[in-house]
């Protein structure tokens, strides 16, 4: 009984390692075998896995920089830590940037609004003595305003 059931699993075993095609049959309908049927264009299929993955290539596994110079897996990924870092604080100064603009823009339209609000404007001078702006000297600050406004907001 052993010898019947271990032939049996070795024909098993050899089907499903046998070659498959795909054809389309008379009724335009995808047929999958082991045998096509004769006249027929069959399209070959991939065989079955043997579970082991091809070693990649050496060649194709080294990576070169920007000088050509072949880099180690090591190597290479220290040079892509340093770029990310360096993108990093690429970006980092961008925002800062961008952050210092939004600022300057806030307080050149608060300056602004003060100055357009027709309230008394006061200063102090340099023995910190507060005076205010006659309507001439609001006008050309309110002039100056509007141009660090336009520069810094836009």
């Amino acid at each position: 009984m052993r010898p019947l059931f271990f032939v049996l699993l070795c024909l098993f075993a050899a089907s499903a390692f046998a070659q498959q095609y795909k054809w389309r049959d008379a009724d335009g309908k995808v047929r999958y075998g082991d045998v096509p049927p004769p006249g027929v264009k069959a399209e070959r299929l991939k065989g079955p896995s043997t579970g082991y993955a091809p070693a990649p290539a050496p060649a194709a596994a080294a990576k070169k920089d920007a000088a050509g110079k072949t880099l180690t897996p090591e190597q290479a990924f220290q040079k892509r830590q340093e770029d990310a870092a360096k993108d990093r604080d690429t970006q980092a100064k961008a925002d800062q940037a961008a952050q210092q603009k939004r600022e300057h823009c806030e307080r050149a339209q608060a300056a602004l609004r003060t100055l357009e609000s027709g309230q008394r404007v006061s200063r102090t001078n340099a023995q910190g003595e507060r005076y205010f702006l006659d309507e001439a000297a609001v006008a050309q600050e309110t002039e100056k305003a509007r141009q660090a406004v336009q520069q810094s907001c836009s």
